[in-house]
């Protein structure tokens, strides 16, 4: 069976099947949430609070893209942390699909690669908020599973209360 692929200009691959909330792939023709361009390019401060309004709504997987796009393109001495915080939006993801191990799997990852950071925090970022609440969720997700976590426990604050 030959299957088209999707591909960009430059011959890569790329899926431009619609995806639900939770990123997953949605039939040719489905309607799906709107979709972050592959070559977004924006600042550390945009890239917060674009992923704060899509985790607020209840869409860490589009708000994962964003803070990926801000991670490849941000200062070398940065892009751990922005990996992090990629890597905190797929935990998200993980525990809104239902998949408690990755969710606690890349919370602890998540959690480790901010705690990390030691120097100023751009963007005005929580580090401190952000390193507790992914180890605390990634601790109650091993101990108790996803029953009894909350679409609050889903939202954290990027930038603090």
């Amino acid at each position: 069976m030959d299957i088209a692929r999707d591909r960009d200009p430059a011959g890569r691959p790329r899926n431009s099947r619609p995806r639900d909330a939770a990123g997953r792939p949605l039939p040719r023709g489905a309607e799906g949430v709107e979709r972050v361009p592959d070559d977004l390019v924006l600042t550390s401060d945009e890239g917060v609070t674009e992923a704060q309004r899509l985790i607020d709504a209840g869409l860490p997987f589009p708000a994962h893209d964003v803070l990926e796009a801000v991670w490849k393109s941000a200062p070398d001495a940065e892009r751990e942390l922005w990996r992090g915080l990629a890597q905190l939006a797929v935990g998200l993801t993980h525990a809104q699909r239902g998949n408690a191990r990755g969710a606690a799997a890349l919370l602890e990852r998540a959690a480790h690669r901010i705690g990390c950071w030691a120097a100023p925090a751009p963007a005005g970022l929580d580090i401190a908020g952000l390193q507790a609440h992914a180890e605390d969720l990634a601790r109650r997700i091993e101990r108790d599973g996803l029953a009894g976590i909350s679409e609050i426990d889903l939202r954290p604050r990027l930038r603090g209360s």
